[in-house]
């Protein structure tokens, strides 16, 4: 059986496919040619992240399809139901990467509260020439440590970030439609855990308590924040998206970190990728990374291994 891993897969998981005994191609075929390609190699399965999409013109056009793998959480990009009402499985891998998004979230956050996005692009600028004004200027940073984070979105992700939160002795907040409450148990180097209950919240009370407001939720027909919701925030605020694009309103976020409401953003999605608005990319209280979230090479690993596990279990039997 062959495998296509259109958008790539880690050696682990190809090697754990080989030895099930199926033949991977691990290569990148243009959206617009992967019909034929499929059909002309009579491809068995296909892996993709976020970037391939998997719509019912592309599994209607390939019978030898009998699997659709998305490494990750998001099944936004494939057609799911019209694949599995056609006989097709569909699998994804929704705990492999939530540690490495979480963790992408304090990177954001750490980096913001010290203006480590602001600096680490006026020091090699002026450090030399300036150093004196850029310390005074960074000077008023601020510790996590005691501030409030809250969370919308409460499943694997947003569970993953309380856990951090509360290790480094921060108030947890979270909001969910579906999760009224989840255990979030802290595993120690030594062995010792220990669990907190978190019960959720109603979104407008998050929104006005939280010092920062991080999102973890699917693709949403609407925005889940914009201006309305900005608005009940508190002063000075910071917003994190490793979400999807689309959740968080681009414009109205600028226009709040432009009249102080919003002191920073940290994006790692955004509305029109590959191409962000410039105004994103130019805006220098916004810390900015290419959705890379879930890309660590441990995420990576732990993502081809479960696929291929599942492809072996599904496929094989």
């Amino acid at each position: 059986m062959k495998i296509l891993a259109n958008d790539g897969i880690s050696k682990s998981g190809i090697a754990a496919l080989e030895k099930g005994g199926f033949e991977v191609l691990d290569i990148k075929v243009a959206q617009n040619q992967l019909e034929n390609y499929i059909n002309e190699n009579n491809i068995d399965a296909i892996l993709v992240r976020s970037a391939t999409q998997v719509r019912q013109e592309l599994i209607e056009a390939c019978p030898s399809l009998k699997l659709i793998g998305r490494g990750g959480v998001g099944l936004d990009n494939i057609d799911v139901e019209y694949a599995e009402d056609n006989g097709l499985q569909v699998i994804n891998t929704p705990e492999a990467s939530s540690s490495s998004v979480a963790e992408l979230v304090f990177a954001h956050l750490f980096g913001m509260a010290r203006f480590l996005h602001s600096s680490n692009r006026e020091m090699p600028l002026e450090g030399d020439s300036r150093f004196k004004e850029l310390k005074k200027a960074y000077s008023e940073g601020i510790e996590l440590r005691g501030k409030t984070i809250g969370i919308i979105g409460f499943g694997r992700i947003g569970q993953e970030v309380a856990k951090i939160a509360i290790g480094i002795g921060m108030n947890v907040l979270a909001t969910d439609d579906e999760v009224t409450s989840a255990p979030i148990t802290l595993e120690f180097f030594n062995g010792q855990k220990t669990t907190f209950i978190i019960d959720t919240i109603d979104k407008e009370e998050l929104l006005k308590e939280s010092d920062f407001i991080t999102l973890h939720t699917p693709e949403q027909e609407d925005y889940i924040i914009s201006a309305s919701e900005i608005e009940k925030m508190k002063d000075g605020v910071g917003i994190i998206n490793t979400a999807r694009g689309g959740v968080l309103h681009e414009v109205d976020l600028v226009k709040a970190i432009e009249s102080g409401k919003v002191q920073f953003a940290g994006l790692d999605v955004f509305e029109t990728e590959p191409t962000p608005a410039v105004q994103l990319l130019m805006n220098p209280e916004i810390s900015l990374t290419p959705h890379i979230g879930a890309a660590t090479k441990e995420a990576q690993d732990r993502i081809g291994v479960e696929l291929a596990n599942q492809i072996i279990a599904l496929l094989k039997n």
